[in-house]
């Protein structure tokens, strides 16, 4: 198969390493592999090669995107957890980065802070792929923009409200999505948990044409006209003393169906980047009753495409692999 995006050795830290073309190059690359592999055949474009996930935090689409992604491509993988490699405590990142490159075809990494993937990236000659850290979730946001086009077959004039702690990792990862590729972000949030307007004034220096984001507090504004509707938690990892704060902050913020119905659309969708709560069956939900971000009814309503969303993240790191590794 000719595979028309070439990001051989590039990495993906952020999203801003590529163009708006490559990305679209990339998501053509992951729906062509989704349809194959639906079909039972798997190119197999990686074997021979050898793939590390290293996971300073616990993952669970993750990991499992990305070994089946590998697996299904002939690739090689290994994991290594925080135990194993232990940065700037027992060796230092570009230690660890200059072996693992010699050692290894692309490293995905998964940690806190963002300066570390940027060293690992640096130093190791192969792709790094930012699997998460503090400050971005660009592997997510790649199964995100492939998910809302397998939905409405284009990216173009989709309306997307993001809802929830507009701070976070992947509120910036979206927001960055947006300026690139002139898509029209709603940030809908408390005032307290809205994006930095400085970082937002950075952003949109840059952006393309049709671009907007939108940053409120209003539901109304932020969700007219919405085709997607996209929820996250209100305590990431690392934030768990901060729950009886978060949950005071964003309750008028859980979406809802009635939140939903303000899209004023028969057509939207819900989208999570998992894990959700929108019940009270895990342990964590049942000891903080009023964290759950969205409605079961939502959750597991027709309208919600957060299995097809969590899908989309295998297919993306499959696109993403063999379009840098090859």
């Amino acid at each position: 198969m000719d595979i028309a995006v070439d990001l051989r050795g590039r990495h993906l830290l952020t999203m801003q390493e590529y163009t708006a073309e490559e990305i679209g190059g990339l998501l053509d690359l992951a729906a062509h592999l989704k349809q194959l592999r639906r079909t039972g055949i798997k190119p197999r474009h990686l074997a021979g090669r050898n793939i590390a996930l290293v996971f300073l935090k616990p993952s669970c689409r993750t990991r499992m995107s990305f070994v089946v992604a590998a697996s299904d491509e002939g690739a090689h993988l290994e994991i290594f957890g925080a135990e194993e490699i232990r940065f700037g405590i027992k060796e230092s990142v570009r230690d660890v980065a200059r072996v693992m490159g010699r050692m290894f075809d692309g490293i995905v990494f998964r940690g806190f802070e963002h300066e570390v993937v940027q060293e690992l990236a640096a130093y190791a000659g192969v792709p790094v792929w930012n699997g998460l850290c503090d400050r971005y979730h660009p592997t997510q946001v790649l199964a995100d923009l492939l998910t809302v086009r397998d939905v409405f077959g284009t990216l173009d004039g989709q309306p997307i409200c993001y809802v929830g702690d507009g701070r976070n990792n992947q509120a910036r990862s979206l927001a960055i999505a947006a300026v690139m590729l002139g898509l029209d972000l709603r940030i809908l949030g408390p005032p307290a948990l809205l994006p930095d307007p400085a970082e937002l004034a950075a952003l949109n220096a840059s952006a393309a044409p049709g671009a907007n984001l939108l940053v409120t507090d209003d539901a109304k504004e932020a969700m007219a006209g919405a085709a997607v509707v996209y929820g996250d938690v209100w305590v990431s990892m690392g934030e768990e003393d901060q729950v009886a704060e978060r949950i005071e902050l964003l309750r008028e913020f859980k979406v809802t169906p009635a939140l939903l119905a303000l899209t004023g659309r028969t057509d939207s969708v819900y989208l999570h980047c998992l894990p959700a709560f929108h019940d009270e069956e895990t342990s964590f939900g049942r000891t903080h009753p009023g964290i759950q971000e969205v409605d079961d009814e939502v959750f597991e309503g027709p309208q919600s495409r957060v299995f097809d969303q969590a899908e989309n993240r295998m297919h993306t790191a499959k696109a993403l692999m063999v379009a840098t590794v090859r």
